[in-house]
């Protein structure tokens, strides 16, 4: 066990965005537990805008074993496609899949005190939730352009918050924090190549346990509405995607806004650096990667020890 030897005061977590890769946040939290530090403020950005409010509901433990049962027919099961409108997926069902661990609960009643950060489509500016349904803020805050529809609130069309904050330091900051934890989900994208899934590919493969005949009329019927966009095989494909093919407009999509939350999270992070920066090793995991809960989840807990223990190596005389 990593020994809590961290300044007295308040201490505040930065849970930044990383699609399936926001499942290391669960680990991260583990780990603090384990090390007894105590967090007394919240802030999240889009899929840590999630683990943030279940954390700060005291349902962690509820949702890490909810992840651990996921399989792809259940991720694909999320995907409320609602083609030509705002996004490809309405968010409905991943509604109904927050309210499951939030209890439907306002920000301001929650027992550790909460920030979820949304990005306001018609002015690009950034946008600090901080009362009202935590639901209703967590799903603005997923929402990825493009593939969530947005969410209307207060006159504001919000969208995914790290479009402008990928990772929340400052916002903990502005909490009251003394000491801020912050964990970077997206650190690996500098100087790698995008790989990409050749445009005639028409077929989902599926994994030898996905063997009802449910899974096949499910992934056939939703392949027919996602042919044109050249998403089969970057989101569900166990393949390695070959070097030189060309990419399709969803993984252009992704793969951009990932680039763009990257840089914004260097200048971000060299204005406001945390005290303790953690950033899993998750490049290999694809942003609809959910069912590798286990794998993310301990990468996550290992890369938070880590990096505790070199904290009180360096700071323990």
């Amino acid at each position: 066990m990593v020994s809590n030897s961290l300044p007295s005061g308040k201490i505040g977590l930065a849970l930044g965005s990383g699609s399936a890769r926001g499942w290391a946040h669960i680990g991260v939290i583990r780990a603090l537990e384990e090390a007894g530090i105590t967090i007394d403020c919240v802030a999240g950005t889009s899929i840590g805008a999630l683990v943030g409010a279940v954390y700060a509901s005291g349902k962690i433990l509820e949702m890490e074993e909810a992840a651990l049962q996921l399989n792809r027919k259940q991720i694909l099961m999320f995907s409320d496609i609602v083609l030509p409108k705002s996004g490809l997926i309405d968010g409905r069902k991943i509604t109904n899949l927050v309210e499951q661990y939030v209890l439907n609960t306002s920000m301001e009643s929650l027992p550790i005190p909460l920030r979820i950060l949304a990005t306001d489509l018609t002015t690009g500016t950034e946008v600090v939730l901080r009362k009202g349904d935590i639901v209703e803020a967590v799903r603005a805050s997923l929402s990825i352009p493009g593939i969530f529809t947005p969410v209307r609130k207060d006159g504001d069309l919000l969208v995914d918050g790290g479009l402008v904050n990928p990772v929340p330091v400052r916002t903990v900051k502005e909490m009251g924090a003394i000491f801020v934890i912050a964990v970077d989900l997206n650190s690996e994208i500098e100087g790698k190549r995008v790989e990409s899934a050749p445009v005639t590919a028409t077929k989902f493969r599926r994994r030898p346990t996905d063997s009802s005949a449910l899974v096949d009329r499910t992934l056939s019927m939703l392949n027919e509405k996602l042919s044109f966009l050249d998403t089969s095989r970057m989101l569900y494909s166990r393949d390695k995607i070959p070097r030189g093919a060309s990419p399709g407009i969803l993984e252009i999509l992704m793969t951009s806004i990932k680039i763009m939350k990257r840089s914004i999270a260097v200048m971000n992070l060299e204005a406001n650096p945390p005290d303790i920066l953690i950033q899993p090793n998750l490049e290999h995991i694809n942003f609809m990667g959910f069912y590798h809960a286990e794998e993310i989840i301990e990468e996550g807990y290992r890369a938070a020890r880590s990096q505790l223990a070199n904290w009180n190596a360096h700071n323990s005389h």
